[in-house]
């Protein structure tokens, strides 16, 4: 989720009232319709005209970053600073981009000298919304090693696997999660770094708050070709165990240039607040190289959680562009130009890689179709869709109305088989605390009829198991192939 900082917004939020607003920050109309764009005037003109060309080399810290800086320092750029964070507790931080060039350059010479990181080695970070996380993002760039971003709700478990699959060389993290990582961290044999960011001393880690105060702001950027890796995102793993996907230098730092101008429409007299984990590629788009590209100011409010107050072409099975109203799978047209701003290739696993390409296409693995009009409908994963009687049954239409009855908390909809039908629909459903103790037979005859009535007849689910929780991902999505491999095991 992200959203543009708004004097209302600040108006209204009990943490701000302190803050003073500067420079110009866009708010909505009253009609809440956004505000005219400000970098295109025509749609139609904007993309016959927008081309943008790609450089051998390219570093996003001294290729953008610094060029705000000399101009901030030239005073051809408003006075809106390049970084602005505060917490719930009322601290604030402000940046402007030469004083993110100083400390992110104290940073790198952190990971070169004190950590002894080589250009390609490879970094995890796994921070919640604190300054040093946009630190190690631009300091990564500077020294040319491969950022790995991981969410804060990494278990132990979790890390191991990222730490033994990415062959991480330094891990960087707070107190939190530190005893986790020194708990794998032997049966890890390529980490020999880490750093934590923490008020205290821990044995083994450097202090980064300690090694910022002695570190040179004297550092020069490393430069880079465009296709050289420069991150590494970990998938969600709802279908298997996460896959490493691998981003370039130019994938982000070029490709998001389209994102930052035209489709949020900053400026550098604008504010953009994104909420995404800083586990997540989201973070990466809207909260780095997106505003930054467009040289707005990268608002952030650190709360322990939140709290709530391209080209597509769908395609058959052969690679054919498929009619509107026809479901196919939903790709991206990746020859005989791939996009830049899609990642390259998951890391050390080509056969995965190559399963993905089909024809001129990227497949990303989502069932879909396109409308009359050209608007593209989800469907649902393509591993999902069950296959019954001839029927093709997308799992989401069912869950959602399952969820409509009063007895559902929540539910997850996958295949089993069936000697007649070739597989049915099985709902594994968790009851709300006041159905627990109701008769279950005559419950799931009331929920079949209620999903019969609520969506096609042939979709309702033949098959009903009621369960204490669903199996999730780090992130909160339910692992259908879990139980959909339950389910098959037999067979």
């Amino acid at each position: 989720m992200l959203a543009r900082v708004t004097r209302k917004m600040l108006r209204h939020a009990k943490c701000f009232q302190r803050l003073a607003i500067f420079g110009s920050v866009r708010a909505l109309h009253k009609d809440n319709r956004t505000a005219t764009p400000q970098n295109f005037s025509n749609y139609e003109s904007m993309k016959q005209d927008f081309k943008l060309g790609i450089p051998e080399y390219f570093n996003f810290a001294k290729d953008v970053l610094d060029q705000w800086t000399d101009k901030e320092k030239a005073g051809k750029k408003p006075s809106n600073p390049a970084f602005w964070w505060i917490n719930r507790n009322g601290e604030e931080m402000r940046w402007s981009f030469e004083e993110l060039g100083s400390l992110s350059r104290k940073f790198a010479n952190i990971l070169s000298e004190a950590c002894s990181l080589q250009r390609g080695d490879r970094v995890i970070l796994i921070l919640p919304r604190v300054p040093e996380w946009w630190l190690a993002n631009v300091a990564c760039l500077r020294t040319g090693t491969v950022l790995i971003p991981g969410t804060t709700q990494l278990t132990q478990k979790d890390i191991l696997y990222r730490l033994q699959s990415s062959k991480a060389n330094c891990i960087i993290t707070n107190d939190v999660l530190a005893p986790a990582v020194d708990a794998v961290a032997s049966k890890c044999e390529n980490l020999h770094s880490k750093l934590i960011v923490s008020e205290n001393s821990r044995e083994g880690w450097g202090n980064l708050k300690e090694l910022m105060k002695h570190a040179s702001d004297s550092h020069t950027c490393v430069k880079t070709k465009h296709n050289e890796i420069m991150a590494i995102f970990f998938t969600s793993g709802t279908s298997g165990y996460p896959k490493m996907t691998a981003h370039t230098h130019s994938s982000f730092g070029l490709g998001l240039s389209v994102n930052g101008r035209f489709w949020l429409d900053l400026t550098p007299s604008d504010v953009m607040w994104n909420t995404s984990d800083t586990g997540w590629a989201k973070s990466a788009w809207s909260s780095v190289f997106s505003p930054w590209i467009q040289g707005a100011c990268v608002f952030t409010h650190h709360l322990p959680r939140f709290e709530p107050t391209s080209i597509l072409q769908i395609v058959d099975v052969n690679g054919n562009v498929l009619p509107p109203g026809q479901e196919g799978d939903i790709g991206i047209q990746v020859l005989p130009n791939r996009p830049f701003g899609l990642f390259t290739h998951y890391v050390d696993n080509p056969s995965k890689t190559a399963s993905t390409l089909r024809g001129n296409f990227y497949i990303t693995g989502d069932r879909g179709y396109m409308d009359k009009d050209g608007y593209f409908w989800f469907v649902a994963r393509a591993d999902d869709v069950i296959l019954s009687s001839g029927y093709r049954i997308g799992p989401f239409e069912v869950e959602n109305a399952l969820n409509e009855h009063p007895s559902v908390a929540e539910s997850a909809v996958v295949s089993s088989p069936d000697p007649i039908r070739g597989e049915v629909v099985k709902a594994f459903v968790v009851l709300n605390p006041d159905y627990k103790s109701h008769d279950q037979e005559q419950l799931i005859k009331e929920i079949q009829e209620h999903v019969k009535k609520t969506t096609a007849p042939y979709k309702y689910p033949r098959k009903v198991e009621f369960i204490q929780e669903l199996p999730k991902t780090i992130s909160g999505k339910t692992k259908r192939n879990e139980l959909r491999k339950k389910e098959w095991k037999t067979i």
